[in-house]
């Protein structure tokens, strides 16, 4: 095997356990201009390297949620509240708009069925979201 391709191979390796090109290429000793060239010249190794990265960041992904459910376990509030705000639906951020639109032409009768449906799925989703809430407090 070639130094090059064994190069390639190991800093694939590192990419998958450290998503950073700076950090691995450091690491290997490899110069980070080195690595773009192989990567514009080798469209296979560049393919893989995209790979080596998304699985990278998947691991640490699933590192910091790991990190995250022990500090919500030791009851680090702050921990707590990052978890509701981003995993529940009642802790999420809202935006409410109020207004008036006024427009020159009245609605077709085609756009007026379809903000009927839009509203009648709006309700409908509002009172699922109540009955859940009226079933946990009845519990």
């Amino acid at each position: 095997m070639k130094k090059n391709d064994q190069n390639k191979k190991l800093l694939l390796e590192q990419l998958s356990k450290t998503p950073i090109i700076q950090i691995a290429c450091e690491k290997l000793g490899i110069a980070r201009p080195t690595f773009y060239r192989w990567k514009a010249q080798d469209k296979e190794f560049g393919r893989q390297v995209d790979e080596a990265i998304r699985g990278g960041r998947l691991l640490v992904n699933d590192l910091a949620e790991s990190q995250l459910i022990s500090a919500v376990k030791d009851r680090n509030i702050q921990a707590v509240m990052y978890w509701l705000k981003h995993h529940h639906v009642d802790y999420r951020n809202r935006l409410e708009i109020d207004g008036n639109i006024n427009t020159s032409q009245e609605l077709s009768l085609e756009q007026q069925t379809l903000i009927k449906k839009a509203l009648e799925f709006a309700s409908f989703d509002l009172e699922q979201k109540q009955d859940i809430k009226t079933n946990e407090n009845d519990s």
